[in-house]
């Protein structure tokens, strides 16, 4: 009877639990994770936070869920170690666990900003349930707030302060929000949605240092201009720093992640690793790549499970992530890489209405969208077609997107 271990509950491990099950229906399997409460989602608990949604629909699986499936979930559980050459995980209060095929699930912690006070008390990251939580009950009393984190996870930030009626400093290092990916013309619709809602941007910006008072409680963030911005909430987001301190000396090549082929493998025999911290083979981009959307995690989790299960390179890991916003009057999606891209194409076709495609070498690795959304599927196929398209940028910047006006792929 093969045992499996899968360490980390989130999307991908529980991908994962749930497809080894299926694939190998005698085989061991249990789950560890340093969380309280099993699998839920993550998408979701932003809406929490905003005050918008109850916990009950967050939830995605109780532990009876994982008891029909004769999974052993082991909550509150952190892993100190892995031996690699024993195949065993040591637990702090569970002992050793053996595995015969392991998988890395653990995902990442919110980065803290290396600065003075960084760790009083209303600050908050956003990642857990928990946090969610947290931030909701605090919000429901605060005054006046400052988000630092000019990317996708702080804007969640900006959208909580919106829906709690908190007005807010948005303090960005830049001279716009996820000025990687998209030009001034596409963030000043996003500036535009954040002041709709009480969220002022503040550009060249950061911060330096937080003030607190007496009680340890922040009462204002003062950036490297010397600017000072009175707050009793400030929202971090500023990035992940990923869960691998227990693979120390497992010999698990790392780089900024764990790197895996696209079938989920490491470097290291009958260990695998899915989710937000994969340094992953993107057989679309021919590279090593990196994504934490909930789709690609999902899935990565699924595909891992298939190669454990099967014992060899069964599949490949091929996907083409998106994530989307809906916290303003409009909607906005990325997909693929689009801050990868050497060329770029856009389109302003009103104050709410933005397209940026993102190419590499003549070929879609990205985009952005904002305000209508339908091209997206369209976009998507010609990224897992690897059509080089670059050069018919005004065809698929037209309005409806017409995959037909497109010179057919041999004549080019």
């Amino acid at each position: 009877m093969t045992q499996y271990v899968i360490i980390g509950d989130g999307i991908s491990g529980s991908s994962a639990a749930e497809t080894l099950r299926e694939e190998d229906p005698d085989a061991k399997i249990t789950v560890i994770t340093d969380e309280g409460e099993p699998l839920y989602n993550r998408i979701l608990i932003k809406e929490h936070a905003k005050g918008k949604l109850p916990e009950a629909p967050i939830s995605i699986h109780d532990e009876e869920w994982y008891e029909d499936r004769d999974i052993d979930l082991s909550l509150n559980t952190h892993v100190t170690s892995v031996d690699t050459e024993g195949k065993v995980v040591h637990t702090h209060d569970s002992g050793e666990i053996p595995y015969d095929k392991l998988l890395v699930a653990t995902g990442g912690t919110p980065t803290q900003l290396p600065v003075e006070n960084s760790d009083a008390d209303g600050i908050h990251h956003f990642w857990t349930f928990e946090d969610a939580r947290g931030i909701r009950d605090h919000a429901d009393e605060a005054g006046r707030g400052v988000i630092v984190g000019a990317g996708l996870l702080g804007i969640d930030f900006a959208a909580v302060c919106g829906a709690q009626g908190i007005e807010a400093d948005y303090l960005m290092r830049g001279d716009r929000w996820w000025r990687y990916a998209l030009s001034e013309a596409g963030a000043e619709i996003m500036h535009e949605g954040m002041r709709d809602v009480g969220v002022e941007p503040v550009f060249d910006s950061g911060v330096d240092r937080f003030e607190v008072d007496d009680d340890g409680r922040v009462t204002a963030a003062v950036d490297p201009n010397g600017d000072r911005f009175e707050c009793d909430f400030a929202g971090v987001a500023i990035g992940l720093s990923f869960n691998t301190e227990f693979l120390r000396g497992a010999g698990i090549e790392q780089d900024n992640g764990i790197v895996v082929d696209e079938y989920m493998q490491t470097n290291v025999d009958d260990v695998y690793a899915a989710g937000d911290l994969t340094q992953f083979h993107d057989v679309l981009l021919g590279e090593q790549a990196q994504n934490g959307s909930w789709g690609s995690a999902k899935e990565q989790g699924r595909v891992a499970a298939i190669n454990m299960a099967a014992d060899a390179e069964a599949e490949g890991f091929q996907w083409v992530s998106s994530y989307s916003i809906t916290h303003f009057d409009f909607p906005f999606l990325s997909f693929g890489h689009p801050t990868l891209g050497d060329e770029h194409a856009e389109r302003k076709y009103s104050d709410t209405e933005w397209r940026r495609i993102a190419f590499k070498d003549g070929k879609i690795v990205g985009g952005v969208l904002i305000g209508d959304l339908s091209p997206q599927s369209k976009f998507k196929q010609l990224m897992r077609e690897q059509r080089v398209v670059a050069d018919q940028a005004e065809v698929l910047l037209e309005q409806s997107v017409d995959l037909d006006d497109l010179a057919p792929a041999q004549e080019q």
